[in-house]
């Protein structure tokens, strides 16, 4: 099972979530401040974050657990907020549960996220698919550009193989949270929508002016280019 880090001001949700994560077999590393979990941090296979936190927020908290490299985060908020939400997924979080949280999705919300990091794209595709520039190995789970190895998340990784494994089809929101993230509720398409524009930081010359993930208006993504 993996080594969570638990980032919980309150302590009656913190001891309550420990309780009932270590009950399914993870290893649960639990923490009360921002600062206190980025110490801990070499002791994770995956982050939960609370985004109400004393002193340095769940956001800069995210930010810098981002800037670090590409360890899996899932952060917890008050309210379903799309304010909230979208802030924590714009500093890198990779997906989120809204309080009270329910231990068996926030279990498996765990297991989907960690699943990214280590499932290959089993669709019979040649390694090294070339994209004027973009090269996805997919058997080695690497993404250069002009030669360039790219940092992805696992989650970003995921959305990438799955938009690129039928170049020109279009995908609906509904259909890539299914097949990354594993639960379909519509409300999530801002999920799909802020990796979408992470992924295209970091691979488009142009993010604005996109060759690689092209949105198609009313429907969803199609990978190019065609």
């Amino acid at each position: 099972m993996s080594r969570v880090l638990l980032i919980e001001d309150d302590e009656a949700v913190r001891d309550g979530l420990q309780l009932a994560l270590t009950r399914q077999g993870h290893t649960v590393h639990a923490a009360g401040t921002g600062e206190q979990g980025l110490g801990r941090l070499p002791e994770a296979d995956v982050v939960v974050l609370d985004l109400m936190l004393p002193g340095m927020d769940g956001f800069e908290v995210c930010r810098r657990i981002r800037a670090e490299g590409d360890l899996p985060i899932i952060m917890l908020t008050a309210r379903d907020d799309d304010m909230d939400v979208v802030a924590g997924l714009e500093a890198g979080a990779d997906d989120y549960v809204v309080k009270p949280v329910r231990a068996r999705v926030l279990e498996a919300r765990i297991r989907a996220v960690l699943r990214r990091g280590t499932t290959t794209d089993a669709r019979p595709r040649p390694e090294g698919d070339d994209y004027r520039g973009l090269t996805i190995d997919r058997a080695g789970l690497v993404v250069s550009k002009n030669g360039r190895t790219i940092g992805l998340t696992p989650t970003e990784l995921r959305l990438l193989l799955e938009l690129s494994s039928s170049p020109g089809r279009v995908l609906s929101r509904q259909q890539l949270l299914e097949a990354v993230w594993e639960h379909g509720y519509l409300g999530d398409s801002r999920l799909v929508d802020a990796c979408v524009q992470r992924l295209r930081a970091k691979i488009e010359d142009d993010p604005a002016g996109p060759l690689y993930i092209q949105t198609v208006r009313g429907f969803g993504y199609r990978f190019g280019p065609l």
